[in-house]
């Protein structure tokens, strides 16, 4: 077997309504079973996911999260527009993005993007996946397949990683379960993540920063496959995930701990409000409209 990535040149900085398609097929050569790998920005630059932070309006809550992690309370809030739910809020922001997506800030990022405008992850990219695979089908003629990738970090070891987070005409998982290994035994667990795997080679290629290849063309593996397939089977059931399980754990048993009513008396007036515990100036803080103002109380 020979594995070969190609990064496809010439690709311009990609504005909202660009045909990354066109694109690819103007550009380079498409054969038979060959896998589409492109980075989640330019995607999302094509359909015009820009905007800018200050335009964001932030809730009470997003200040609230915003004084614990030290980010902006119009960035926290543009993190949790993004977020179906909240794993970590300090000392960053874990959530999953509502494409399902687990990963820091709901994949926001500034690089690469220009000026003070940030990026969001398409809400959903299977079908951009399709929709540029079938593109380049019609234009080539030729059976592709195609993954979207965006850069993640990984538990328990440092750096990152591309990994699949969309796709076309590509089954995510390998199952090896009932083939023999080497001494004949039979496998029962195995299940080998290849779109991540694919995603992780392109992004070799690809680089960070300004080296700007974002859109790279495998050849030489059979993963095509006909039959309609999606991103969500790479990800677990949130009640099979014990990582999810022991962050949503220890963060309710901290929200507990932290949450309370306080009754105080302002201008005669005897008022409920809610209070956190702020570690970094240890002392119980409540929620004002535009900052947080402490509260004095006894326990």
């Amino acid at each position: 077997m020979v594995l070969i990535l190609k990064a496809v040149e010439n690709i311009p900085l990609i504005q909202k309504g660009d045909d990354l398609a066109e694109l690819v097929c103007e550009n380079t050569e498409i054969s038979d079973n060959d896998i589409v790998v492109i980075a989640s920005t330019v995607v999302s630059k094509m359909i015009g996911l820009t905007f800018y932070e200050k335009d964001m309006i932030p809730t009470f809550e997003a200040k609230r999260i915003a004084q614990l992690n030290g980010k902006s309370p119009e960035f926290v809030q543009a993190v949790l527009d993004e977020s179906t739910g909240v794993l970590t809020e300090t000392p960053f922001m874990l959530v999953r993005n509502k494409n399902g997506h687990i990963c820091i800030n709901a994949g926001i990022d500034g690089s690469n993007v220009g000026g003070e405008k940030l990026l969001k992850l398409p809400q959903n990219p299977d079908k951009y996946a399709a929709e540029i695979g079938k593109n380049i089908e019609e234009k080539t003629g030729k059976k592709i397949s195609v993954i979207i990738t965006d850069t993640n970090g990984r538990a328990f070891k440092n750096g990152q990683t591309n990994v699949a987070v969309g796709l076309y005409n590509i089954k995510p998982i390998k199952k090896w379960i009932g083939e023999k290994d080497l001494y004949g035994k039979v496998l029962e667990i195995s299940e080998e993540a290849v779109a991540d795997e694919i995603a992780g080679a392109a992004n070799l290629i690809m680089g960070e920063g300004c080296y700007g290849c974002p859109i790279v063309i495998v050849s030489g593996l059979d993963f095509y496959t006909a039959e309609k397939t999606s991103i969500g089977e790479m990800y677990r059931d949130e009640k099979d995930d014990l990582i999810v399980q022991s962050l949503l754990s220890a963060k309710e048993k901290k929200e507990k701990k932290d949450d309370i009513k306080v009754r105080i008396y302002r201008d005669g007036e005897a008022i409920d409000v809610n209070c956190f515990f702020d570690e970094k100036d240890n002392m119980y803080k409540e929620m004002s409209f535009y900052k947080f103002e402490g509260v004095n109380f006894e326990d």
